[in-house]
């Protein structure tokens, strides 16, 4: 089942949010064909958006010149429909951290796909192994997680499930490494590396501002100035998003069985709440003002 890098001409991207307009972005600067698809239209004007000013700043800053910036917006064509995706080389998904919603994903995309074609998934943490099995190609899946933001961060965890064969392996390793990311392997447990060690970090920060030990400014400020992390672990999770947070939370409760990966009721009730970080508008912060003020 091997296929050459060079074969590799087009680029399928499901989900054009915050991760999939990203992974858009950086495949069309590294010379790929892209489309891009989500559910509704408006999604997919809002990445392309997304991507046409990320890339503008990129210009501004002298890191792209105007005519890599012109030549990566053509090379993506918007994707209404799953079967735009037919004549892909690599599909990436990059839909929300739901196992359920990436499997009805993948019971509507397969049967589309060229035989030959990889699959791939975006996950920060669910078992490869087990997406895998959702598709009738699980030789051919494969889990590539960017961080975010993708056009910014360098490191990319690959991981192969228990099916996943070398050749498609070897293949993704090649198209992370012409993205220009630098890449690390993760053995398929749950939250993979990053996402291990982090998420239970934002965990006990919020526990932390739960028992009331510390506010939302006097949390991140300790971290940001005492353990010099770019941002603090509130405003990460904000970042984020906290509907995110929990969901990888839980697939680190569920599937390790400790209760050191209980999710914090508080990043609960947030949740619950409609309350996911950025994205809504309000988190650990509300960001509906000109500045950003702590919500407790």
């Amino acid at each position: 089942m091997a296929i050459p890098m060079n074969d590799i001409q087009s680029v399928g991207v499901i989900g054009a949010g915050q991760m999939g307009n990203g992974i858009a972005h950086v495949a069309a600067l590294a010379g790929y064909t892209v489309y891009l698809n989500d559910v509704a239209k408006e999604r997919i004007q809002s990445g392309l958006a997304t991507i046409t000013g990320n890339m503008a700043r990129q210009v501004a800053a002298g890191r792209i010149d105007d005519e890599a910036r012109k030549a990566a917006v053509e090379r993506i064509t918007p994707a209404e429909n799953l079967d735009e995706l037919s004549e892909m080389d690599l599909v990436v998904e990059a839909a929300t951290e739901n196992e359920q919603v990436k499997r009805k994903i993948y019971a509507q995309v397969c049967p589309l796909l060229k035989p030959e074609a990889v699959l791939a998934t975006n996950t920060s943490s669910i078992s490869i192994t087990r997406l895998a099995a959702a598709t009738d190609r699980p030789e051919r899946f494969v889990g590539i997680h960017f961080m975010n933001p993708v056009p910014v961060m360098e490191f990319v965890e690959l991981v192969r499930g228990i099916a996943t064969a070398d050749e498609t392996f070897a293949l993704a390793q090649r198209f992370v490494e012409r993205l220009g990311k630098v890449s690390a392997v993760a053995e398929d447990f749950p939250a993979f590396i990053v996402n291990r060690i982090l998420l239970p970090m934002i965990n006990e920060a919020i526990y932390t501002l739960y028992e009331g030990v510390g506010s939302v400014i006097a949390i991140d400020t300790a971290m940001r100035l005492g353990a010099n992390h770019k941002m603090g672990p509130l405003q990460l999770a904000d970042f984020i998003g906290l509907d995110t947070c929990l969901s990888i939370m839980q697939v680190l409760h569920d599937g390790l069985a400790d209760s050191k990966y209980r999710p914090c009721p508080l990043l609960v009730k947030y949740v619950e709440a409609g309350w996911l970080g950025r994205k809504a508008g309000r988190g650990f912060y509300d960001y509906r003002g000109e500045t950003p003020v702590p919500t407790r």
